[in-house]
């Protein structure tokens, strides 16, 4: 028996501009899957609307919303909880409206992550890996907290503005350290892992230097950009034996816990799925 109108479940993303989102093609693909009466909607947003536009949700009937540039900062303060991945993070990506209108508010990005890594890369081994990240922005806030969370024991930080790797080196604390963005193929020598965390090799952007001589060819090597799918550092990677790991997984994982908090359902990462998401740009 269908529902009524009234009892069609709403989520959606809120950004500016949002017309670049993937995540209606993704979450509009688990809808179709498993057959929920639902919907889940593009939200142009501009930031000096946002906090109207959150306090807006429960009257408008959404189950939640996520949050693209550049609101997922400034969403902070205008929730009612944030969890503590968020508080770590310093920024939301995913809310969701209580049955007693309360916003509450997460980020998944930490979650995303790491699950693409560990299946992009079964023989990750956390305890066993130093890690190299590239970039110190909202991306990479959201992975360093995942590679100390799960028991990585260095982190090497490396970002063009030195002082904006301090400065997140400074918020997380354990084991961080800063290198100069000129040493960072020195960097390599002694990291099983590296995350590039910047825009560099995106489509449009320069690119990312970084010559991988140092670097050992068991060490993995993932990239958050996914367009192009395969970076010319992950195809560098490839070609000389390490394991790659593209972006585009981490787009897919970080969206299940969302789903399932706003639709009831926790919604699988497929093959499938991955073709629709990336046919979508």
């Amino acid at each position: 028996m269908n529902r009524r109108a009234s009892e069609t479940k709403k989520a959606g993303v809120m950004g500016w501009p949002v017309d670049h989102s993937r995540s209606p093609a993704l979450h509009g693909f688990w809808l179709k899957t498993y057959g929920i009466d639902g919907s889940y909607e593009r939200l142009p947003v501009k930031p000096e609307d946002l906090a109207k536009a959150l306090r807006d949700l429960p009257a408008k009937g959404f189950a939640g919303v996520n949050l693209t540039v550049p609101h997922k900062e400034a969403a902070l303060a205008v929730v009612d909880e944030v969890s503590p991945e968020g508080r770590r993070i310093g920024a939301v990506n995913t809310i969701f409206v209580k049955p007693d209108g309360r916003l509450v508010a997460t980020n998944t990005d930490a979650y995303g992550f790491m699950a693409n890594l560990k299946h992009g890369a079964p023989s990750f081994r956390p305890p066993l890996c130093p890690a190299l990240v590239l970039g110190a922005g909202g991306a990479s806030r959201a992975i360093c907290v995942a590679l100390q969370d799960a028991g990585v024991p260095q982190i090497t930080l490396t970002n063009r503005s030195i002082e904006r790797a301090e400065a997140l080196a400074r918020d997380l604390g354990g084991k961080i350290t800063i290198t100069p963005w000129k040493k960072r193929t020195n960097a390599l020598k002694d990291v099983g892992l590296v995350v590039n965390t910047t825009t560099l090799g995106m489509k449009g952007q320069p690119p990312l230097e970084l010559a991988l001589d140092n670097l050992s060819t068991t060490a993995i090597v993932t990239d958050i950009v996914y367009v192009p799918l395969e970076t010319p550092l992950l195809a560098a990677a490839r070609a000389r034996g390490n394991i790659v790991v593209d972006g585009i997984g981490m787009l897919l994982y970080q969206a299940q816990p969302g789903f399932e908090g706003w639709f009831g359902t926790w919604p699988d990462v497929t093959s499938a799925l991955r073709d629709h998401v990336l046919a979508a740009g």
